[in-house]
């Protein structure tokens, strides 16, 4: 990584660690649309295919806790970059397999190296985030939104031409490899803890002033008192937090369009707008989220979100209509958009851990949610209904409302905030 100086490092980093979230939702939601395609040039039937999809997540299991060893050794920043360039590579891999096998394959490295890149770009971003000393994680997320988004349209753009998918993943690939290696330009430099405050400074540096000091000292403490918890309690709470944001997400794009179109009767158009509720707004949420954390903090925002939560999927169904359900949806978008930003900041903040751990471990835990959430609202809907499958989305909000206690009152110490002149 080249070395840039004082003044200008944060916000040539803020822009490289941008690109990383940008290019890493772009990505992969480039082939998503192509699926179809994918099925149909391999002879593959349905089954088959979930199968293969299936390895995404099971590749991010099994070795997405290998990101806090990496970070440790390499850096976050030498790690989220590495990581993004395989994934360029083996983007073609999927495109281009010729057989089952290797689609399982290249999909389960693709999930494996999104967790590695997932957890190290955040890493950097949690640094880059303490140099500026207020919230800006959240603008990294909005701008995956975005790239998931655009990726998406490249993605249905490419096969509506008919343009090949190896062509396709091709230039989709080289882009991934040319945004990983300029932003490894610009990415900070040195150890993991650089931008972390001694000890003595969160203190105050006049500890022994009887006033200040001892104001100081209890300040901090108290804005950090979640800290003193057993660090396997607050991983279960993390853990809980992360899991019914999954659950959250994952309702619309699983089963929103079936409820919508098999229970309440829209159209096939209509039905798709589940999943665009919740993601538009959840994209907006994102981009605006950091002003919000920044006035009211994490814990203030979460209960917020987990109130919008409960209230707008619990009065859609209990009053079940497609207007009400669209709105519902929506709100969840709202109110989960800062979720996993503030997890991945909590985790990163527990003590004692080596680099990355703390956030390897939230999003293992997220992706966990992920892969349980589908199988059991489907178990429910198949013994009942969709619509009381989905009663787990308020009953998610609840859980958010009863977590949000471990997120900090303040997002960034005041004592912490960057003094560099080109700051925005």
């Amino acid at each position: 990584m080249s070395s840039l100086t004082a003044t200008d490092r944060p916000v040539r980093a803020r822009c490289a660690v941008a690109a990383l979230f940008f290019t890493n939702g772009f990505l992969f939601a480039n082939v998503v649309p192509r699926y179809p395609e994918i099925k149909s040039g391999l002879d593959l039937s349905n089954a088959a295919l979930g199968t293969a999809i299936a390895a995404m997540p099971l590749g991010a299991l099994m070795l997405g806790l290998a990101a806090s060893p990496l970070i440790k050794r390499y850096g976050s920043a030498r790690t989220a970059v590495v990581s993004q360039l395989l994934m360029g590579f083996n983007i073609l891999l999927v495109g281009t397999a010729p057989n089952f096998a290797v689609l399982c394959l290249g999909l389960f490295l693709a999930g494996s190296l999104d967790a590695i890149t997932d957890v190290a770009m955040n890493a950097h971003g949690l640094r880059v985030q303490r140099r500026y000393g207020r919230s800006i994680l959240n603008s990294f997320h909005g701008l995956w939104s975005v790239g998931a988004v655009v990726g998406g349209i490249a993605g249905a753009g490419a096969a509506q031409l008919g343009l090949s998918l190896a062509v396709h993943l091709a230039i989709v690939g080289a882009l991934a490899v040319g945004s990983a290696l300029t932003s490894s330009r610009f990415l900070l430099p040195g150890p993991e803890d650089a931008e972390r405050a001694p000890a003595a400074e969160t203190n105050g540096a006049n500890g022994a002033d009887g006033a200040n000091g001892s104001d100081g000292s209890r300040a901090a403490a108290g804005r950090r008192s979640w800290l003193r918890r057993p660090v396997l309690m607050a991983f279960a709470l993390l853990g809980l937090m992360t899991a019914a944001t999954a659950v959250i997400e994952d309702a619309p794009a699983s089963w929103g369009s079936n409820y919508l179109q098999n229970e309440l009767g829209s159209s096939p158009f209509i039905g798709g707008m589940a999943f665009m509720a919740l993601q538009g707004t959840q994209t907006v949420a994102r981009l605006l989220g950091d002003r919000v954390v920044h006035r009211l903090g994490d814990r203030t925002t979460a209960r917020i979100g987990g109130l919008l939560v409960l209230v707008g999927m619990g009065v859609a169904l209990l009053w079940p209509s497609v207007p009400t359900t669209v709105l519902g949806f929506g709100l969840c978008g709202i109110g989960i958009a800062t979720i996993i930003p503030a997890a991945f900041h909590a985790a990163d903040e527990i003590p004692g851990l080596w680099p990355g751990a703390g956030i390897t471990v939230a999003a293992f835990l997220l992706r966990v949610g992920f892969l349980v959430s589908p199988p059991v609202i489907g178990l429910i809907a198949d013994a009942e209904s969709i619509r009381l499958g989905l009663v787990l989305v308020p009953v998610a909000g609840l859980a958010l409302l009863a977590t949000s206690g471990i997120l900090d009152t303040r997002h960034v110490d005041a004592d912490t905030r960057s003094t560099d002149a080109d700051t925005p």
